[in-house]
């Protein structure tokens, strides 16, 4: 169907035979990808007996977007679930998926718009705590890796000290709610995972540069966040499913243990952070960590006990 319509656009007029043989289907298999055409809103005119044809007509507007039933309902849902990220500030990719999902409907084929707007209006999602992220960097540093340009920014770490950087970037990549980009740094000579929500006064050069072994851009982003994390493992007495549904925002190993518990691998730099996905669990568990995690464990419970007592 695609050849069909690419063959149309050109502007000609073709005969019923001689569309068929250039698509190498039969006359039945051509009417019936013309009817899906109209079903797309594509204006495909027909005039029938001796000297008969099938025209795309022209001077009309860009016709909806041709996409199955349930591709338009994952389209809309993504936009729903990205839109309630972050905290919709201006030009962000949050804001962006705000706007478009009320007009992607303009766009979709008559038969899908009610559906659509159904759907709409059943949906409510709940917002989801993210660092708002530029959409304009995100499409300036995907010009930039399929360029190969050069790009250099103002970074703020974590502990809001801030540096020049001037990197050759490689990847985009997307994990636990973040954006990253993986890059050649030049200043330190080595591959880089930067924050894109830290990234200030992002600049494209007019220089550009060759392409360089790289390693596996999601391995070498969870490796790197990884690094300068200790190592922790809990024992829970209950089986993988819900263990990995109460970990479900957290980069853990699970292996189901031959008794029916779960032993739970993680990297952690505060014992704090697996706290609530255990206690959703309703389920005992061991730890297996650092001295000075089991006692902020410790005193965690102290705590809690007191609290309780009260």
């Amino acid at each position: 169907m695609l050849s069909l319509l690419a063959t149309l656009q050109t502007g000609r007029s073709f005969s019923g035979a001689e569309l068929a043989a250039r698509l190498g289907v039969s006359p039945r298999t051509l009417r019936r990808d013309i009817d899906r055409l109209r079903e797309y809103d594509y204006p495909v005119e027909t005039r029938p007996g001796p000297g008969g044809h099938y025209r795309l007509t022209a001077g009309t507007a860009m016709p909806p977007l041709m996409l199955e039933d349930d591709e338009a309902i994952a389209i809309l849902l993504g936009l729903a679930a990205l839109a309630a990220t972050g905290s919709a500030d201006e030009g962000s990719v949050d804001e962006a998926a705000t706007r478009a999902y009320g007009k992607v409907d303009q766009y979709l084929p008559k038969r899908l718009r009610h559906r659509i707007a159904r759907l709409r209006a059943s949906l409510e999602t709940g917002g989801v705590p993210a660092p708002t992220t530029s959409a304009g960097d995100l499409g300036e540093l995907a010009d930039a890796i399929a360029a190969r340009q050069i790009v250099t920014f103002d970074y703020e770490r974590g502990d809001g000290a801030v540096s020049s950087r001037r990197v050759e970037p490689h990847r985009q990549l997307h994990h636990l709610q973040r954006w990253y980009l993986l890059a050649w740094d030049l200043g330190r000579g080595d591959w880089r995972t930067f924050r894109t929500d830290r990234v200030r006064g992002l600049r494209l050069s007019t220089t550009r540069f060759d392409p360089r072994p790289a390693p596996s851009a999601m391995d070498y982003l969870v490796e790197g966040i990884a690094r300068n994390r200790r190592p922790v493992a809990f024992i829970v007495s209950a089986p993988p499913g819900p263990v990995a549904e109460a970990f479900r925002h957290d980069t853990v190993e699970l292996t189901a243990l031959d008794d029916g518990r779960t032993r739970v691998a993680m990297r952690l730099d505060t014992w704090e952070w697996p706290l609530v996905a255990l206690a959703f669990l309703d389920a005992d568990f061991t730890i297996e960590a650092p001295d000075h995690f089991v006692q902020g464990f410790h005193r965690f419970a102290e705590r809690l006990r007191a609290a309780a007592a009260n």
